[in-house]
C-alpha cells in the first residue's frame, strides 16, 4: 500500500510542465562525448530511460526550454519518479530492520513519501532521485548486514548482504561524489566491528583475517570496480566528438569519431597555426584574449594569458622565428626541431607570448606570463626554447621534430630559464574569467606534467594532412584525467551573485531549520511554477530529534552511572546505540562537509542528510512513545503521521504545479527567505505561528 501511494504521488500530473531541467540524456543517445562535474552512472541511466521511451537525441535539453510535442519527456520523468518512489519501501524496511515498531516504520515511510522537497526532486529528470535511492539502499543494506553480523557472521546471507552493500555504495559514488559520505558511514561501522572483534580473544586468527579479507573485497574492491566500470561504459558509449572534448587529453580526443584531428599535418613547421594543450591532469589549452591583467594584480598590466577548457579562436598561436631571423620564404618549409628558439604569435590579438621577472597574479613565487609586443618588435623576453620530452611515435634521429598530438615538449624561457606552466587547479579570479593561471615555473623541472605541452590542432596549407591514425589508448590515463578535471571543475563552482539573480544558492546553516526554499523554474504570472521546499513537520521535527536524541543519550549515561538498569538486555542497548549512530552519524557525515566546501551550494545538497535525520526522527518518536505506554505510543505516532499528511496537502501545489500569479500562495510564505511571493500582501504570515493558523484556515475556514 505504501509503495502504491508513493508511486501515485510521484506520477500524478507528471507531464504538467513541459520545461527542461536536465540535458545530459541526449549525449548518450547521440554517443557524443561531454563533460560534467559528476560521475557518469546516473546520466547513463537517464540516457537509457530516454532510449526506452523512443527519444532520438536530437533535442538539446537546454535548461528552461520547452519540450517538443514529439518528445516523450513524461516517460523519462517516470523513470526518475519510480526510482524516487522506491525510497518509501526502503525506508519502511530500514525502520523494521532497526527494530522500530510497525507504526514508527510507517511514520518513517510517510515522511519520505510526503516530504514536499523529496517528492518534488524525484518528479524531474535529475540525478538527485538516483543519488537518494542508492543512499537509502546503502543504508538499508548496512542495517541488514549488521543484523546478520550479530546473528550469523560469515554465513551465506552475511556474504550476500555485504556484497549488496558494496554494490550499492559503488552505484551511489558513481552517481555523485556525495556518495563518499555514505561510504564513510559504512567504513566507520566496519572499523568499529573489526576493532571489537580484535578484542575477542576466543575468535581464531584465521576467522578474524577472513573478516578483513571479505570486507576488503566487498566494501573496497567491489565499490571501486563499480565506479571504474561506470567510466568504462561512459567511454565506450560516447565515442563521438562532442562539446566536452577539450577537458580530455589530445590523444583521447584523437580516438573519437567526428573531429578533424586527421587533418593535422604531422610535423610542425614555422608559419604553422597551432593550439597547445597542457599535459597536467585536466589541463586546458593555451589561451589569450584582449583583456589585460588589472592594476594591483599584475606589475605589467599586459594582456592576459591563461589555459581554457573550451575550443575557440583565442587558443590559436602561430609559430614564428625570433625577430633577428628570417621566416621561410613563401612555399618553403622549415620544420620545428628540438632546441629551436621560437616566438608564439597570438593570431587574434597579434601579441606575442612573453614572460618577465614580475610576480604571477596568483602564484606569487613564479614569473608572470603575458601577451606583449608585436611581430616586428625585438624583445628577448618573447623567446622560448623547445625541449622535447617524449614522442609516442617511433623515435627519429636527432634533432627531433615537433609532431602534432604525440610530441610532449617544454617551452623554456631563453633569458629566465623558467618553463611555461599551467594545470595546478589555480584559477584566476573573476577578472580572469576563472580560467586556469599560466605562469613561468622558476624550478625549470621538465618532469612536472604542468610544464609539458603538446600540439593539439595544427593548420598549415603547405603540409599534407596526417590522416587517420591509431593513436595509443590508455583507459587508466583517461579515467584519471577525467576525474581530475571533474575535481577541478567542482572547485571552480564558487558562489557568483551575478549568475544567481533569483538567489537560488543557500548556506548549510539555512537547511535544517527550513529557512530557505528554491524556485525550480521561471516565476512569471503565466508560467507553471514549482517551489522546492521541505515539509515543515519533517524538516523541523527531524532537526529537533537530533537535539532530543543527544539529551536522551546523556540522560541514559547519567542513569547508567547510577546503575538504574534501563535496558532489558545488552542487545537492546546495542540496538538503541546502532540506530542512533545510523541516524546521527549519517546526518553528520552528509551535512557538515558542506561547511568546509568552497563551492556553490543549493537546498538539494541537504537531502541525503535529511534522509538520515528522518530515520532518527522516527526512531526517537518510537522510543519515547514506547516509554509512555502502548496507548500514548500509538497516539503519538498516528498524530505525527497525520500532521505530515495534512501539511503536505497544504503545500502540495508546490509539488504538482502552481498556475497563475504567485500571490495566490502568499499565505504559504512563512518566512521572508522562502521567496514564494516577491510583492506585499496581507496574506503573507508574519511568523511561523501565523503560517500554522493559515493551515487551519485552509482546511476548515473555507
Amino acid at each position: 500500500m505504501l509503495t502504491a501511494v508513493s508511486v501515485f504521488t510521484r506520477v500524478y500530473k507528471l507531464g504538467f510542465a513541459a520545461f527542461v531541467v536536465c540535458k545530459f540524456a541526449s549525449f548518450y543517445i547521440k554517443r557524443q562525448f561531454y563533460f560534467d562535474v559528476h560521475p557518469p552512472l546516473g546520466k547513463t541511466l537517464l540516457g537509457l530511460s530516454g532510449l526506452f521511451v523512443g527519444y532520438n537525441g536530437t533535442f538539446p535539453f537546454e535548461s528552461g526550454a520547452k519540450y517538443p510535442p514529439e518528445l516523450n519527456y513524461t516517460g523519462m520523468r517516470a523513470f526518475c519518479s519510480l526510482i524516487g518512489s522506491l525510497m518509501v519501501p526502503i525506508g519502511f524496511y530500514t525502520g523494521l530492520q532497526l527494530k522500530l515498531s510497525l507504526l514508527a516504520s510507517t511514520f518513517l515511510a510517510l515522511m519520505i513519501m510526503f516530504d514536499v522537497a523529496l517528492l518534488s526532486i524525484s518528479r524531474f529528470i535529475l540525478l538527485d532521485s538516483l543519488l537518494l535511492f542508492f543512499t537509502a539502499l546503502s543504508a538499508y543494506c548496512l542495517v541488514v548486514f549488521r543484523n546478520y553480523q550479530k546473528t550469523e557472521p560469515l554465513s551465506f546471507r552475511w556474504h550476500v548482504w555485504m556484497a549488496f552493500t558494496g554494490l550499492s555504495l559503488g552505484c551511489c559514488l558513481s552517481v555523485k561524489w556525495v556518495g563518499l559520505f555514505v561510504i564513510a558511514l559504512v567504513g566507520l561501522n566496519t572499523i568499529e566491528d573489526l576493532w571489537i572483534m580484535l578484542g575477542d580473544l576466543k575468535m581464531p586468527v584465521r576467522t578474524y583475517a577472513r573478516h578483513w579479507l571479505v570486507r576488503i573485497a566487498f566494501l573496497i574492491v567491489l565499490p571501486a570496480a563499480v565506479y571504474i566500470f561506470s567510466f568504462w561504459l561512459h567511454f565506450t558509449i560516447l565515442n563521438e566528438s562532442g562539446e566536452g572534448d577539450a577537458q580530455m587529453s589530445s590523444l583521447f580526443q584523437a580516438n573519437l569519431q567526428g573531429n578533424n584531428f586527421h587533418e593535422n599535418p604531422i610535423s610542425v613547421a614555422y608559419g604553422s597555426k597551432i593550439t597547445i594543450k597542457n599535459n597536467a591532469r585536466g589541463g586546458g589549452l593555451l589561451h589569450s584574449h584582449v583583456q589585460k591583467y588589472p592594476a594591483g594584480e599584475s606589475g605589467s598590466e599586459q594582456q592576459q594569458v591563461t589555459c581554457y577548457h573550451h575550443k575557440d579562436a583565442n587558443n590559436e598561436f602561430i609559430v614564428i622565428t625570433p625577430q633577428n631571423e628570417t621566416m621561410p620564404k613563401d612555399g618553403d618549409i622549415k620544420y620545428l626541431y628540438e632546441g629551436d628558439t621560437i616566438r608564439l604569435l597570438h593570431e587574434q590579438t597579434q601579441h606575442i607570448l612573453h614572460s618577465h621577472p614580475l610576480q604571477a597574479p596568483v602564484s606569487k613565487a613564479q614569473w608572470e606570463v603575458s601577451g606583449y609586443a608585436s611581430l616586428n618588435i625585438h624583445d628577448p623576453n618573447d623567446l622560448w626554447v623547445v625541449e622535447i620530452i617524449k614522442d609516442l611515435r617511433p623515435k627519429a634521429e636527432a634533432p627531433r621534430e615537433v609532431r602534432s598530438l604525440t610530441t610532449r615538449f617544454a617551452l623554456r624561457h631563453k633569458l629566465l630559464g623558467c618553463l611555461l606552466h599551467s594545470g595546478e587547479a589555480k584559477n584566476l579570479p573573476e577578472w580572469g574569467f576563472k580560467q586556469a593561471e599560466v605562469y613561468c615555473d622558476r624550478s625549470g623541472d621538465e618532469t612536472k606534467l604542468g610544464n609539458q605541452w603538446n600540439v593539439e590542432q595544427h593548420w598549415n596549407g603547405l603540409l599534407p594532412p596526417g590522416g587517420a591514425a591509431a593513436y595509443p589508448k590508455s583507459f587508466l590515463r583517461d579515467f584519471i584525467d577525467l576525474n581530475v578535471a571533474m575535481w577541478q571543475a567542482n572547485n571552480a563552482l564558487t558562489p557568483d551573485p551575478t549568475k544567481e539573480p533569483d538567489q537560488l544558492t543557500s548556506k548549510p546553516l539555512q537547511w535544517p531549520l527550513l529557512e530557505i526554499g528554491l524556485r525550480m523554474c521561471g516565476w512569471g504570472d503565466h508560467e507553471i511554477k514549482f517551489f522546492l521546499l521541505g515539509n515543515p513537520i519533517v524538516w523541523l521535527g527531524s532537526s529537533f530529534s537530533l537535539y532530543l536524541f543527544g539529551l536522551i543519550s546523556i540522560l541514559y549515561l547519567v542513569r547508567s552511572q547510577r546503575r538504574c538498569g534501563d535496558w532489558k538486555s545488552e542487545d537492546e542497548l546495542d540496538d538503541f546505540v546502532f540506530a542512533g549512530k545510523v541516524g546521527v552519524l549519517g546526518w553528520f557525515l552528509h551535512y557538515f562537509p558542506f561547511f568546509i566546501m568552497g563551492r556553490v551550494m543549493y537546498l538539494h545538497h541537504y537531502f541525503p542528510a535529511l534522509y538520515f535525520a528522518i530515520i532518527l526522527f522516527a526512531f526517537v518518536a518510537d522510543h519515547i512513545g514506547k516509554k509512555m505506554g502502548k496507548v500514548y505510543h500509538t497516539l503519538l505516532l498516528v498524530s505525527l503521521s497525520l500532521s505530515v499528511i495534512v501539511v503536505f496537502l497544504y503545500f502540495s501545489d508546490f509539488v504538482f504545479g502552481m498556475e497563475g500569479p504567485a500571490a495566490q500562495w502568499a499565505d504559504r510564505q512563512w518566512f521572508e527567505t522562502w521567496k514564494i511571493y516577491d510583492g506585499t500582501s496581507d496574506k503573507v504570515p508574519s511568523d511561523a505561528m501565523d503560517g500554522i493558523k493559515s493551515i487551519v484556515k485552509f482546511f476548515w475556514g473555507q
